[in-house]
Order: C-alpha cells, then sequence, then structure tokens
C-alpha cells in the first residue's frame, strides 16, 4: 500500500495494539513491533512498521520517557528497520516538493519533523552503515531542502528552524568518529556543509524593505531569534570548515562588491557580513589572514539601510581583539563607528562597538583620543542615546582615559564631567520632583560608569604582556580620587534632599561602590568621609545599598591599621541600627536583612576581631540570623546560612561567638532542621545541610545532644516522617565529619521523606 503522510500523523495506540499484539506495556509493543520490521522474513514491498514512525517521533518528543530519551539505545538492535525506514522517508521529496509549491504548510512541515526526527536521533547508527551511505546522504539532502525552505521565517514558513539541531548532531557524530574513519566522512559532508552556510546565509536575509515594514513587532522579534539561532549554527559549523569558511565568505563578499554588472543589494550584502560577525564573534580570528581584505571591503559597502549598519558595526566590534593585534588598521574603521554614533537608530551597535574598542585597543588610540572623547561629549550632551547606551559610551571612555597619562586624564575629566556637575549643583538646588530625581539619578549613573573602567593601576595583564606600552607608574592621587574628592560635597548636599529616595541613595552608592572596586587601595584617601556619609546616611534611613557598600569597604580595608577605626566604627553603627530594625519587625525589608548578613560574613572572614567589641551584642546578631532563615526570600536565606558558615568556625577563636554557640547553638539546629523538614524550598537545602556539616564539624559534642532532644519532639521535623527514619537520618549524619557532598545528599534524601515526596515521579531527577 502507498506511504502516506496522513498515516503518520493519525495512527493511534490502539491501531498499534491490534497489529503488534500488545503485551502489558507501550515499551513491549514496540520493541515486539520492532523486531518484527527486523525479521528477514517479511516481504521485501512490507512497509507496516512505516506506521509507527509518527509514534516514534511522538515518544522522542515525550522526555519523560526514559527509553526514547535516547532513542539508540533501542533502535540499535534493529538497524535492519532503520534502514527499511530510510528509502520510505526518501519516498516523500516528491511530495515534500508539490506541498511547498502549492503553499501547503501544514504538509511540509509533518513531512520535515518525520525526517528530522529520524535524522536526528539516528545519525550515529545510520553513519555506522558504511555500505548505505549514499541512502543516508540523500536523507541528509532532504534535510537540507527543509533548512532552506523558501520564503521568510516566520512569515511564509515556520519549518526551517526544526532542522538546526540536527545539523549539530551530525557533525557531533562525524567528529566524534576515529582519525580514518573521520576523514572519510569530513570528504563527503565537508561541501554538504558549505552548502548549509549558503542555505542559511541565504535564510538569514531580510525581506524587502516594504515587506519587512508591514510585518509586526512579534514577527520581527521571531525573526531575530531567528538569525541569533542561525549565528549560533555557522559558528559551530566552523569547528569542522576552519579558516576555510571565512576564506569562502570573504570571496563571495568580494565578488558581490566588486561585480560591475549587477549592483548587490543591500541584504546579500549584510547576511555575508553577518556570517562573518557571527564566527568572529565567538572564535579568534587573529590569524586570519582574510580579515584585512575584509576591512578593506568595508568602504566598497553602499550602507544605506539601518539593518545593514548595525551589521557592518557588529563585525567591526567582533574584530576588536584583531584590531588590538593589528593597530594600524584602526584608523580605517574608527571613523565609520565615530560617524555612527551620531545615529540614533544605530545606538546600541555603535556604542557597542565603540566601547570594544576602548577596551581592547586603548594603548593604541592615542593619536585618535581626542577625537574619540570630543565626538563622545557631543552626543551625551545632544542625548542623542538612550540611557544604557550612555551608560556603555561612558564605560568606553573610561578604558580609553586609562590609557592616557594623568594630566591627559585629568584634562578631559574636566571638560567631559563639568557639564554634569554643573547641571547637578542645579538639581541640587531645586525642590524635589520626578523629573528632577531622573536627571539627578541618570547623572550620577553616568559617572560611576565612568569610573567603573576608568583604573590607571599598573595590574593590568596588558601592561604586563606588553611593555612597550606600558606607562609610567602613577605617583599621587588618583584622577578617580580627586574627582570624587572634588564633588563630595556635591553629593552630600544632594543627599541631603534625596535621603529618603532608595533610587537616588543606590545610585550614589553605585558612584563610591564601582570606584572602590576599581581603585582598591587608591581609594584610600577617601575612607574617612565615606565612612562619616555613610554613617549618616544609614542613621537616617537604613537602606540596603549602604549595607553593601559598608561591606565593600569591610571587605577592602578593614585589614588595614590606619583603616580600621573609621571602619569599625561603622560596622558598630550599622549592626546596631540594623540590630534595632530586627526589633521592630524586619519582615517588610528583606533585602537590608540579606545585605546585613553578607556584611556579617564578610566581617568574620576578613576582620573576625570586630567580633570581640563590646559594643558589639553577639547574641543578638545570632539570633537575627537564626530568624532570617526563615525568610520566605530564597536568596536572604542562603545570605543567612552563608553568615552561619563563617560563624560556627569561629567558635573556638572568639569567645563570645563560643559562648553563644553554647547558650542558643540548639536555636540554631531546630531552624535548619525545620527549613529541611518543609519549610524552606528544596532549592534550598544544600545550604542547609552545609550548617549541619559545620555543627558536625566545629561543634559535634553538642550536636550529638540537640539532635537527639530535637528528634524526640512528636512531628518535628515533619509528621510524615517516623522515628525509626529520623534515628537513621540522625546516626548518618553524626558519622560524616569530613565528606560535605554526603552530607547533602543525606538532607536530600530526608527532606524528600519530610514533604511525603520520597520515591514518587516528582523528584525522580532530584
Amino acid at each position: 500500500m502507498p506511504f502516506k503522510v496522513t498515516v503518520f500523523n493519525n495512527v493511534s495506540k490502539n491501531n498499534l495494539a491490534g497489529r503488534f499484539h500488545t503485551k502489558n506495556t507501550e515499551l513491549h509493543r514496540n520493541e515486539k513491533a520492532l523486531r518484527c520490521a527486523d525479521s528477514p522474513s517479511l516481504p521485501s514491498g512490507y512497509t507496516g512498521p512505516l506506521h509507527h514512525l509518527h509514534t516514534f517521533q511522538r515518544w522522542n518528543e515525550d522526555r519523560s520517557s526514559k527509553v526514547w530519551t535516547s532513542p539508540w539505545t533501542m533502535w540499535r538492535k534493529y538497524v535492519n528497520t532503520l534502514l527499511k525506514l530510510i528509502p520510505e522517508a526518501l519516498s516523500l521529496q516528491d511530495q515534500l516538493h508539490q506541498a511547498v509549491q502549492n503553499g501547503d504548510i501544514e504538509t511540509s512541515h509533518g513531512i520535515c519533523r518525520i525526517v528530522v526526527a529520524l535524522g536526528e536521533n539516528h545519525s550515529r547508527a545510520l553513519l555506522d552503515q558504511v555500505d548505505r551511505w549514499q541512502s543516508f546522504l540523500a536523507l541528509v539532502n532532504m534535510i537540507m531542502f527543509c533548512t532552506g525552505i523558501p520564503g521568510h521565517y516566520p512569515v511564509n514558513e515556520t519549518t526551517s528552524s526544526l532542522t538546526l539541531t540536527f545539523w549539530y548532531t551530525l557533525q557531533d557524530d562525524i567528529l566524534s568518529f576515529d582519525t580514518e574513519k573521520q576523514s572519510v566522512y569530513l570528504q563527503i559532508y565537508r561541501p554538504v556543509y558549505f552548502q548549509l552556510v549558503e542555505v542559511l546565509l541565504q535564510k538569514a536575509q531580510f525581506p524587502a524593505d516594504e515587506e519587512y515594514a508591514s510585518w509586526s513587532s512579534d514577527e520581527k522579534e521571531q525573526f531575530r531569534i531567528y538569525r541569533v539561532d542561525i549565528s549560533d549554527t555557522l559558528m559551530y559549523v566552523y569547528e569542522m570548515l576552519g579558516a576555510e569558511l571565512l576564506s569562502n565568505l570573504y570571496d563571495k563578499l568580494g565578488r558581490l562588491l566588486t561585480s560591475s554588472e549587477h549592483p548587490p543589494s543591500w541584504q546579500h550584502t549584510e547576511a555575508l557580513l553577518y556570517g562573518f560577525q557571527s564566527i568572529a564573534e565567538t572564535v579568534d580570528v587573529n590569524y586570519s589572514d582574510v580579515v584585512p581584505g575584509l576591512i578593506g571591503l568595508f568602504p566598497r559597502i553602499n550602507i544605506n539601510n539601518v539593518q545593514l549598519a548595525d551589521t557592518v558595526m557588529f563585525t567591526i566590534g567582533a574584530l576588536a581583539e584583531w584590531l588590538a593585534d593589528h593597530p594600524v588598521m584602526i584608523s580605517k574603521v574608527l571613523p565609520l563607528v565615530l560617524h555612527a554614533l551620531g545615529n540614533p537608530e544605530l545606538s546600541v551597535s555603535s556604542v557597542s562597538t565603540l566601547k570594544k574598542i576602548c577596551r581592547e585597543c586603548k594603548y593604541d588610540l592615542l593619536p585618535y583620543a581626542a577625537n574619540i572623547v570630543a565626538v563622545s561629549q557631543d552626543v551625551l550632551l545632544k542625548q542623542i542615546h538612550k540611557t544604557s547606551q550612555c551608560m556603555w559610551l561612558m564605560q568606553a571612555l573610561g578604558f580609553l582615559l586609562s590609557a592616557l597619562q594623568v594630566e591627559e586624564i585629568l584634562r578631559n575629566l574636566h571638560s567631559l564631567i563639568t557639564p554634569y556637575i554643573q547641571q547637578l549643583e542645579k538639581l541640587a538646588d531645586e525642590t524635589p520632583n520626578p523629573s528632577n530625581k531622573l536627571a539627578i539619578i541618570h547623572i550620577l549613573g553616568l559617572l560611576s560608569n565612568l569610573f567603573t573602567t576608568l583604573d590607571i593601576s599598573c595590574h593590568d595583564d596588558e601592561r604586563e604582556t606588553a611593555e612597550v606600552k606600558k606607562l609610567p607608574v602613577v605617583q599621587g592621587p588618583n584622577p578617580v580620587v580627586l574627582v570624587l574628592q572634588q564633588v563630595f560635597q556635591l553629593i552630600r548636599k544632594v543627599l541631603s534632599t534625596w535621603l529618603n529616595d532608595a533610587q537616588v541613595v543606590e545610585a550614589v552608592c553605585a558612584i563610591f561602590e564601582k570606584s572602590v572596586k576599581t581603585l582598591l587601595d587608591d581609594f584610600a584617601p577617601m575612607v574617612p568621609q565615606l565612612c562619616e556619609m555613610l554613617g549618616q546616611m544609614y542613621s537616617t534611613i537604613p537602606q540596603a545599598s549602604a549595607i553593601d557598600l559598608t561591606r565593600q569597604m569591610v571587605h577592602i580595608f578593614a585589614h588595614e591599621p590606619a583603616h580600621f577605626p573609621p571602619i569599625k566604627a561603622l560596622f558598630l553603627l550599622v549592626t546596631s541600627l540594623t540590630l534595632s530594625l530586627f526589633q521592630q519587625g524586619p519582615r517588610d525589608h528583606p533585602d537590608i536583612v540579606d545585605s546585613f548578613m553578607q556584611l556579617l560574613a564578610q566581617a568574620l572572614k576578613r576582620k573576625p576581631c570586630l567580633f570581640l567589641s563590646n559594643e558589639l551584642d553577639v547574641k543578638a546578631v545570632f539570633q537575627c540570623g537564626v530568624l532570617s532563615l526563615k525568610f520566605p526570600e530564597p536568596t536572604t536565606v542562603k545570605s543567612s546560612c552563608g553568615f552561619f558558615m563563617e560563624f560556627l568556625p569561629r567558635c573556638g577563636e572568639l569567645a563570645p561567638v563560643g559562648q553563644v554557640i553554647h547558650q542558643d547553638g540548639k536555636l540554631l539546629l531546630q531552624g535548619t532542621l525545620e527549613g529541611i523538614g518543609g519549610q524552606a524550598s528544596r532549592n534550598l537545602m544544600e545550604p542547609f545541610a552545609d550548617i549541619l556539616f559545620s555543627l558536625n564539624k566545629n561543634c559535634f559534642s553538642y550536636l550529638v545532644v540537640w539532635l537527639k532532644e530535637a528528634m524526640q519532639e512528636t512531628g518535628f521535623p515533619s509528621p510524615r516522617v517516623t522515628r525509626e527514619q529520623k534515628d537513621n537520618f540522625v546516626q548518618h549524619i553524626l558519622r560524616e565529619r569530613v565528606n560535605k557532598r554526603r552530607i547533602r545528599d543525606m538532607v536530600k534524601e530526608f527532606t524528600l521523606l519530610c514533604r511525603g515526596l520520597h520515591g514518587t515521579e516528582y523528584t525522580a531527577e532530584y
């Protein structure tokens, strides 16, 4: 009987059972069907087993079926059946072509799903049949047709995207063979993959301008994602085709741009550049001999379209590392980038490309620095770009200025930020309103992003490897510190007006936090002033951003004797105020609790002697940590567990810590067991297990007693666990004092028992 797609799509389990005498399960039914199909006694024209291809496809998509998650585990015993399926699948080609011509999307889509399922799940098995390589190659070419099916995705077709994973699988299978067999298959399939590149670049082309303008925003977004998938595929294919792929793309682009007979469409040019960009973004092209020629072709490109201009920019950005090794070529591309900065439609591509160039090539941009700063300052003042791109542009300028001499940095900083400082002074005197707030946050964001990347220290790896470019060691204050000192009083003035606004406070803290992270010890002159300001801020209105900045200060400066007094005073003040907040009810401030727990952990890690201060109520701190374990926010619970992981090992080193554990340690154990018993998310079991491990390792004698007492309570930590299960858990925990991973496994097992989930399908992969 003729083979029809409708057979695949309409087959039912009852039909399967009737034909192949079902035994107990669907698995038995299908294995029996395969065994029957594999029998050499069947007539040569028999196609009955092919009725099961649709069911086979559905099983492969159903990841809950273990045997079909790896289809080869069953089908490898029945290779003959697979070989019989190939010609039958190939016989659908005429029907596929007819469906495409007639615009029958449903039929063409169904056939493509069938051949892709067959090829993708069994490519290794079919490749192993060396004497049948031609039939499998024919199937591959049929899938190639599905990849290049006519029409623009997703408006005219939605089939081509189904095939992309197949090409990954086939390549992996070919490259997994031994060298000799791999060489044979590469001779066959390298031309196929070169053809695939052509097909993918054709599919990646934009439609005509009028057609694209008629697309909905959702269709444009789907097309963008589809192009990203194509880009990922091209990057992966490079592993097989190597440098020859770049040469191939370059030759095509060169012929296209130098042809005098037919002017190239911008879509064709853009697609070839997109292919090159896709590879250059992820693959090291520093040794490619085609990149200079590619850059030489840029002047020939008639950039009269936003999509084409975007791709030109992104391609230049992908070559930033190559430009760092070939600085003579910077002058060929930098004018294009600076010109594009003035076009708001090219905002993302031009600014991100300039940022990459400034980051990778900063020591080679000295001749162009003045022009880059001038153009950037102009577009910033004209407010051409959106906020996020303005921040990127400031980061780019930070990279650029880092390579200049201190005098030049200060001169450029003065011209760059003076307009913003003047605007900020004006805003500080005005009555607060939403418009002023946005402007203040924007200016503070510009400064913080500039200071994030402006780093003149000599620990830069680039300077270690490029002695000829190495600048002399900077003597005197860091330029960023000088600027911060100049604007410090202005920032305090802004804070005095906006202290009740969390977003403004966060923006202020971000300036100093990013500066501290970048400058490290160079920030030292600002430590006393900043500690004083942070104390005043937190005393007025406690906010998480202030705690985070305090934690950063503790991390970097607490170990230095000269800076310890202001750091200690700030730490004790923040701790005291936060403990008062706990007394009032901390549930409305999970972000503050989260940051506070991280601060305590950092203090124990960097300067444990802070917990020896008479002004610190260690017992109250401990109890707040136990309370924080019961918060519903996972991040807060993790931070609390992190605090105890630093706290418990100090019980022998710090007398106040040891005393608190002796008196109230059982509360911590109870809170931990309650979380394991079901009060906390199962995703948090590892941090809770780590607390048990630390108790076992550092407080074993206490833990033995506490566990025994806690587990005697009926229904604790869950009414679902029996006394025997609890005793078994306790015994296993107490025996394991070395292997943290085993403790985690025990806790995961026990929490399933506590939740009544042990042994259920729901937790099969847990």
